[in-house]
């Protein structure tokens, strides 16, 4: 009992922003009464040793502010006469700073209960991060600034839709990382040398994105080196988040998830659709040891050379054939260059399976469904006789030169048969074999005009 009437006394004694029915010269009256009750309560507030005395203010301070049951209007009418109270109060006496300090904590209070619907924008733009206020309230999320829950059912909270980063509303103009979408375009390269560390001195002993202080025995933070940059971070940029390294995958054909930074996470998870590996010129090597790689070129390479088929062909253009592989537009484009998700999908086995069905229906509609692409067929240029060829059937093979295409059995035989291939037949079908476009509305025919047997055999020696 003695000590909630000491108390009592205490909240009496100092000013609330909060009481309506004292004045500002009435509270001074009533703490000069009651100086001496006021004294031996402040005893009661000592501090231990070593603390700052600063403390003690803020404890005063935060008294009657901490509770979250003040509604906006109360606070918007408590700031006011708290602004009042700071004007009557003497310049820079020691009353009128604490009472600076007591208006700040309260706009921050009326700050953090404002409702997330009034002046919030739906994008904000920021250090070329796109914000979009989200509107899930039920999914819980990490603040990427401050590292704590977002609560979506009562806190405002952005999305950047470049590289999703995630923040409260309250963390935005506290954000100082860019965008990591602005480092990704189509000529972003990875970086293809396995962890190469440089030293903690060489970063000055702090982290090499917020410039925190850092050390490997955790003081004043923990140093925590990313696998991909090989350059140390400080706890509020590296989380340990996992993530394959593609120097790994093209040196070693290694797939263990390495810990690396945020700002590296993202950046890779925004790379990882993008082919920008050229795998024979950087591991050639690599087709040898892993056959999955080398059965994938080689439909890639067929589909290539079904492509030519499917532009000519006004069924295939109406069925859009070639949409199968819209997510991987760069496989009809070329056979060299790989993404990290192409990489990923051959060594589970997945893209084997995808590119197997689709080179099926491919085939299917040129050897069978189709009587156009059907009529484009070549008869071997050696033998003249069996079925039908096609340059991408596993059982032949196509000249380099002048594209004849003839049976893989008889390629040793080119030299041998009474009409041989010489440069000069090469050079003729090569000159000879072109396409006449024909403009009908935004479409083109091509009409090839092949050799015959008996024009090969003028030629020959």
């Amino acid at each position: 009992m003695e000590y909630d009437e000491k108390l009592a006394r205490f909240r009496q004694a100092h000013l609330n922003p909060f009481n309506k029915e004292l004045g500002p010269r009435q509270h001074e009256q009533r703490a000069s009464e009651e100086a001496p009750e006021v004294a031996s309560e402040e005893a009661l507030l000592e501090l231990p040793p070593g603390e700052p005395e600063f403390c003690c203010t803020e404890r005063v301070m935060d008294l009657g502010l901490s509770e979250d049951h003040f509604s906006r209007p109360v606070l918007r009418q408590a700031i006011e006469e708290c602004k009042q109270v700071i004007l009557e109060l003497p310049e820079q006496s020691e009353k009128q700073k604490d009472a600076v300090v007591r208006l700040i904590h309260l706009r921050l209070k009326l700050q953090e209960l404002k409702d997330p619907n009034e002046d919030e924008p739906n994008i904000r733009v920021l250090l070329e991060h796109r914000f979009y206020k989200e509107k899930s309230k039920s999914v819980k999320q990490t603040c990427d600034k401050c590292n704590t829950i977002i609560w979506g059912l009562i806190q405002t909270w952005y999305t950047c839709t470049g590289c999703y980063y995630r923040c409260h509303s309250k963390c935005l103009n506290l954000i100082s990382k860019p965008c990591v979408r602005s480092k990704v375009s189509h000529q972003a390269e990875y970086e293809l040398n396995i962890c190469p560390e440089t030293g903690l001195d060489s970063q000055d002993y702090r982290c090499a994105e917020c410039r925190a202080p850092i050390s490997l025995r955790g003081v004043p933070s923990e140093a925590r080196q990313c696998d991909y940059t090989g350059q140390y971070y400080c706890s509020h940029c590296h989380w340990n988040d996992l993530a394959v390294i593609p120097a790994r995958i093209v040196h070693n054909w290694d797939f263990e998830p390495r810990k690396v930074s945020r700002s590296s996470m993202r950046y890779l998870a925004l790379m990882v659709s993008r082919p920008v590996l050229r795998l024979r010129e950087i591991n050639p090597l690599l087709f040898n040891y892993v056959e999955e790689l080398v059965e994938i070129r080689k439909l890639r390479q067929d589909i290539l050379l079904m492509k030519p088929y499917f532009i000519t062909c006004k069924e295939a253009m109406e069925a859009r054939l070639l949409l199968q592989l819209q997510d991987r537009q760069h496989f009809v484009e070329n056979d060299e260059m790989y993404s990290v998700q192409d990489l990923l999908d051959a060594h589970t086995g997945r893209l084997s399976c995808s590119l197997t069905e689709t080179h099926t229906l491919f085939a299917k509609h040129i050897k069978l469904d189709c009587e156009r692409c059907q009529a484009k067929g070549f008869v071997c240029e050696l033998c003249r006789e069996g079925d039908v060829l096609f340059p991408f059937d596993s059982h032949t093979s196509v000249c380099t030169d002048c594209s004849a295409v003839f049976h893989r059995a008889e390629e040793g035989l080119k030299g041998q048969t009474p009409f041989p291939y010489t440069p000069q037949i090469c050079t003729f079908r090569t000159t000879a074999l072109h396409f006449c476009h024909e403009d009908i509305g935004h479409s083109r025919i091509g009409c090839v005009v092949d050799i015959t047997f008996f024009q090969l055999q003028s030629l020959c020696p």
